[in-house]
């Protein structure tokens, strides 16, 4: 089937979030309840055509800041040849490159992220620090850039000023579609979030990214999250589910 249209009917929610009184977060339930999974190596075809083993690793990863970038170097320092295809190419600062508007991201060699291990490592294909995550006992939103484990969720930030004159921030927590990509976005020739390729997980999204959804939204979000998302499974007849689930 066909990767869906992105303009659908979705389910929102708002609350107030329990940790901070000036913020207010806005949750798609419709994604979040949703049967979506990373299908990495297992039936991804790459943003590209030209290269479909590498999924959404073709052009390397912003850091979202320096804090971000620091992090991440940290654990580069545990990698080594055995378990990093490119450790040479990539040792004493070749991991990081600047793109025309001088902001910071992980280097693209040879082609992709230079983390993306290659079909045919010894060591194991796909991200050289996911892979560390796992051997360490660390979850992966740990060692790799912000953008690369928030995917395909996005979070974003809006004030709102309401007629009273009270204002708040809008913390918005939802599907990380082609849009978000900015215009290229649509010249993708390929995308997860609304193939139904990727719609076959066993748990809804907040469940199996639940680590992910703490670390975004605090864990008394989450938890209010969590009773939303239960509240829209237990209705969802009568609200949106994602068109790319199964029906």
């Amino acid at each position: 089937m066909p990767e869906v249209d992105l303009v659908f009917p979705r389910a929102w929610v708002e609350f107030a979030d329990p940790a901070d009184d000036s913020q207010v977060f806005k949750c798609d339930l419709t994604w979040l309840t949703s049967n979506w999974m990373c299908i990495f190596g297992q039936g991804c075809q790459g943003i590209y055509a030209e290269r479909p083993f590498d999924g959404c690793c073709t052009l390397g990863a912003h850091f979202s800041d320096k804090d971000d970038e620091k992090r991440v170097k940290k654990f580069v320092k545990l990698l080594d040849r055995e378990t990093w295809q490119f450790h040479d190419a990539g040792r004493k600062g070749g991991w990081i490159e600047t793109d025309d508007d001088g902001d910071r991201k992980t280097a693209v060699h040879e082609g992709a992220c230079i983390f993306l291990n290659r079909p045919g490592f010894e060591g194991g294909e796909g991200c050289a620090l996911h892979g560390l995550a796992l051997r360490i006992d660390r979850h992966p939103l740990e060692t790799k850039p912000d953008v690369c484990w928030q995917l395909p969720i996005r979070r974003t930030f809006r004030d709102v000023e309401l007629p009273d004159g009270s204002a708040y921030t809008e913390v918005s927590i939802g599907e990380y579609d082609r849009r978000g990509w900015g215009p290229g976005g649509h010249d993708l020739d390929w995308y997860c979030s609304g193939n139904t390729e990727a719609h076959v997980a066993a748990q809804p999204v907040y469940v199996s990214n639940g680590p992910e959804l703490v670390e975004l939204m605090g864990q008394a979000a989450y938890d209010e999250l969590v009773a939303r998302c239960e509240a829209h499974l237990r209705s969802r007849s009568a609200l949106a589910i994602h068109p790319a689930d199964p029906h």
